[in-house]
């Protein structure tokens, strides 16, 4: 999906994504939730989180929770990263700024904007067809072959259309593909419905995409290998801001969120959890330290 919201209802998901299967991260120690020690302590302060709107599904119900726990109240605007940044680096002031791509908290780190950052999740990239997969779809490569209708969304906003171009181009079948896309749309979610309901056989698309309530059962999911995946959208961080006007609840929110507890919200809704095996080797690779 891209950042835009494309006119979609974000809080209609709660339900499906606090049923989700269990969180298991295979060799994490359980981590404590930072706010199991003086629950309500907190108790009528205000907390001003930003982040990108992708993060949107699993920040609500984890918000939920940890107002829950600490009795603080969480004013939370999911919206375009960029945006959110650009403002961020001019006179805008929030407490808690949870961004993707390391290259922003980096530069709010830089202009001493932020005062730290740490890593949050990550996404990656599946295919999807409809229900029954009936192009036979198997693999990437199968996007290219003559007569597979392919769904993409070019000009949606960043990262959703050009990350997967970015992607076909690493597998060297870009030119190929585009070839076989007959609507190109503008929104993420938008598109995705072409495949739900059986017009396109396939599209690139976020993993937590499926994890969405108007589209959770209704697709086929196929793995794209790793080494195809465009490496700046897939960092998500979270940091507390210079300007955060409770320094000690800030600190606790963040804490909470790359907590075991915290991390659960992430991994139902499709993302790779920082504190995971595979978020950890993610970590390493991309570099995902503050500066």
């Amino acid at each position: 999906m891209s950042e835009k919201i494309c006119d979609h209802n974000r809080r209609a998901f709660i339900g499906t994504a606090l049923a989700g299967s269990a969180f298991a991260l295979a060799g994490v120690a359980t981590a404590r939730a930072a706010t199991d020690v003086g629950r309500g302590r907190f108790g009528g302060e205000q907390l001003q989180v930003w982040s990108c709107g992708g993060l949107a599904e699993a920040m609500i119900p984890a918000h939920q929770l940890y107002e829950e726990r600490s009795g603080a109240k969480i004013t939370y605007t999911g919206a375009f990263a960029a945006a959110l940044g650009k403002s961020l680096q001019g006179s805008a002031t929030t407490d808690v700024f949870a961004g993707r791509v390391l290259s922003l908290a980096k530069a709010l780190r830089e202009s001493d904007k932020m005062d730290y950052f740490k890593p949050l999740c990550f996404t990656s990239y599946i295919l999807v067809t409809p229900k029954g997969n009936p192009g036979g779809i198997a693999g990437i490569e199968d996007l290219a072959k003559p007569g597979v209708r392919v769904a993409m969304a070019p000009d949606s906003s960043p990262p959703g259309g050009q990350a997967a171009t970015v992607l076909l181009e690493k597998a060297g079948i870009a030119e190929a593909v585009m070839k076989n896309v007959a609507n190109p749309g503008t929104c993420v979610q938008r598109t995705v419905s072409e495949v739900v309901t059986g017009k396109a056989d396939v599209m690139i698309v976020e993993k937590r995409i499926t994890r969405m309530a108007e589209f959770s059962g209704k697709l086929e999911s196929i793995e794209i290998p790793a080494k195809f995946f465009p490496p700046a959208p897939l960092t998500f961080t979270v940091g507390v801001m210079k300007s955060a006007r409770n320094r000690s609840l800030a600190d606790d929110y963040v804490a909470f969120l790359i907590s075991l507890e915290g991390q659960a919200y992430f991994e139902r809704m499709g993302f790779i959890p920082a504190i995971s095996k595979e978020g950890r080797q993610l970590v390493e690779k991309l570099g995902v330290k503050d500066v």
